[in-house]
């Protein structure tokens, strides 16, 4: 049980103080449900309703390794990014397809995200490159700069992988992500 108000506390990136304030409930109660006790009635209601979920998920044993199938899941999502270094383009349509063939709300949410990160980076990234060759004339330079930027720019896009990746092992949720939808 307490795992499961962790789990759902962490999955919205909250501590104890802002999971308390947005259900109403004091700090001491939710630090008890996440020691092991038990909600009940009212306390169940706001608690499921604070952490964006159904009653029933905070009570209920879910159905052997769910949870970690759907971590599975996301976690290989965030990693199929990875084919952006093999295929142009690999980090947006491979995550995609996986994405894709996934019925699992927790899986398309967070899937999402990572897939709207890799548009952005994507974006972002040939824009640098297509104006990269005009800086470089413009500025008279030696070194050719979209090679400069390809670099500096795939570092980047491994970072982002690698550190949520780190996260979803440690903790369940993204590390980096957007704050506002792109899609």
């Amino acid at each position: 049980m307490a795992n499961k108000i962790l789990f759902y506390r962490n999955k919205l990136q909250l501590t104890q103080s802002e999971l308390a304030e947005r259900s109403g409930l004091s700090l001491r109660t939710i630090q008890r449900l996440e020691s092991g006790q038990i909600p009940k009635g009212y306390t169940l209601k706001v608690l499921a309703k604070a952490l964006e979920t159904g009653t029933g998920e905070l009570i209920e044993e879910p159905e052997s390794g769910e949870a970690v199938a759907d971590l599975k899941k996301i976690k290989l999502i965030n990693t199929s990014a990875l084919f952006f270094m093999i295929i142009p383009f690999g980090n947006i349509v491979i995550p995609w397809i996986i994405l894709r063939r996934n019925k699992l709300d927790a899986v398309r949410k967070t899937g999402s995200e990572i897939l709207e990160i890799q548009i952005l980076w994507t974006v972002i990234t040939s824009f640098f490159l297509a104006v990269s060759p005009l800086l470089q004339w413009a500025l008279q330079l030696k070194i050719p700069l979209i090679l400069i930027f390809l670099f500096l720019s795939s570092l980047l896009n491994l970072f982002i992988i690698l550190r949520n990746a780190r996260s979803l092992a440690e903790k369940g949720y993204l590390a980096i992500r957007l704050k506002n939808s792109l899609l």
